[in-house]
């Protein structure tokens, strides 16, 4: 399973080890070119942690929504919300957050608030299962509470699943199986890994792995391989390794770039097998792609890393079986103008860069398997909606299928469409593997 052959445009570390690299045939820009966001890049929730039932916040105030999370299978997606509530012992109206769900599978996309009680902290975290429940996570105290969130009529049925005993702990993506949420708790020398529902009981523990543990790609359709960037007891480089979940939490090198690099896994595709990977063998971080259990090696194309910006990978097309350099990769680019989208793919070496949809959820998204990318959004006009975006073919050139896009559903773009750049092909190469390893 392990990928650790590197093509690159300088030798650095990996030719101090005495790996074979292959060099680019374009030079480096003068300076430090901006790559892509860090793993776990903020999603715009406040770090405001407090005891649960606190009154809201005054309406009006600056407050970036959380981000929203969109089932394994898009069906369904969450999010927590501000609404309007009656401020205690005054007459002024407040904002509070609450819990939305959007159902996303159906003719045309809707949302259903969740409000309880009590209204929720900004630092809880919610994730939609398959059958359209929504879980989620609050902070209380040193202690970490789940619970499960539906629909009841005009109210919101809430069903508590137990909590885990830990400060620090976060969900993991939603699981392939639909019906399965996982998260990991960090610790000192090591990392826990917690089944919060889809289990037996309430919250069990089902892999302890050694290391500082971070990130959580999952590798296969059934929810059991999960990787995890981990950084050993002592410091050391940050290496993705792949967890098997119903062995006990048996660990495999997936990742071996260079002894020193830090290799990241970004995503995965389970049918392509296609990897993006983050790793700064290269001499400073970059964006790669490789494939799972491939010979070739991990390459680091020119044209993922625009001046001026920052890239983030969070969608990849599916279905394109054993073939990932066919595979459409939606990315979030972040500049001074504002985020839009790109898309490109491993065969066609070039970066198109496309204006998004007023009040995109930005960073999320979902590629259908012939090759149309739904975009979740929400703005004034429009509570919740999908909009449609079909990938652009390589040989085309400007920003003409962004802006057909944009016609056709009446949106205006939250960013202008920037200049797409001219990219030379990256020489492909062999770079020897070491200690691969299959999953048996």
């Amino acid at each position: 399973m392990t990928v650790c052959a590197i093509e690159n445009e300088t030798a650095g570390a990996a030719e101090a080890a005495g790996d074979a690299v292959l060099e680019d045939d374009e030079p480096d820009a003068a300076g430090e070119r901006a790559g892509f966001g860090e793993d776990g890049a903020d999603d715009g929730v406040p770090e405001q942690a407090g005891a649960r039932g606190e009154s809201g916040v005054p309406a009006g105030a600056a407050l970036a929504p959380p981000a929203l999370t969109i089932a394994a299978d898009g069906s369904y997606a969450a999010r927590l919300t501000l609404r309007n509530v009656a401020a205690e012992a005054s007459d002024e109206t407040a904002q509070a957050w609450f819990v939305e769900r959007w159902t996303l599978d159906g003719h045309e996309p809707y949302a259903v608030p969740l409000p309880l009680d009590q209204p929720e902290e900004p630092d809880s975290q919610v994730l939609p299962l398959a059958d359209g429940r929504v879980l989620i996570r609050r902070r209380i105290a040193d202690r970490n509470a789940f619970s499960l969130l539906y629909p009841t009529g005009p109210g919101t049925g809430e069903l508590p699943l137990g909590a885990v005993g830990c400060a620090d702990l976060t969900l993991l993506p939603p699981s392939p199986d639909g019906a399965s949420a996982y998260a990991l708790s960090v610790g000192a020398r090591s990392t826990a890994v917690w089944l919060v529902t889809g289990g037996a009981i309430g919250p069990e523990l089902v892999a302890e792995v050694p290391g500082r543990c971070s990130g959580g790609v999952w590798l296969d359709r059934a929810g059991r391989m999960l990787a995890l960037d981990r950084e050993m007891p002592g410091g050391g480089p940050v290496k993705a390794v792949a967890v098997d979940l119903e062995r006990g939490g048996e660990v495999t090198p997936l990742l071996q770039i260079a002894p020193e690099s830090n290799d990241r896994l970004l995503l995965a595709d389970a049918d392509s097998g296609l990897l993006l990977i983050r790793s700064d063998a290269p001499g400073h971080d970059r964006l790669g792609w490789g494939v799972l259990g491939s010979c070739l090696p991990v390459r680091f194309p020119e044209c993922l890393r625009p001046a001026d910006v920052a890239v983030t990978p969070f969608a990849v097309q599916p279905g394109q079986m054993l073939m990932p350099e066919s595979c459409a990769v939606a990315l979030r680019i972040d500049g001074a103008a504002g985020s839009w989208l790109g898309v490109w793919r491993p065969a066609g070496r070039r970066l198109h860069q496309l204006a998004a949809p007023e009040g995109w959820q930005a960073g999320r998204g979902v590629w259908t398997r012939d090759g149309v990318l739904r975009l979740p959004y929400a703005n004034e006009n429009v509570a919740c909606g999908v909009a449609l975006l079909e990938a652009p073919v390589d040989g085309e050139r400007g920003t003409g299928p962004a802006a057909k896009a944009g016609a056709e559903s009446g949106m205006q773009p939250s960013a202008a469409a920037a200049p797409l750049p001219m990219c030379k092909p990256i020489p492909l190469g062999q770079a020897p593997l070491m200690g691969r390893m299959v999953p048996g």
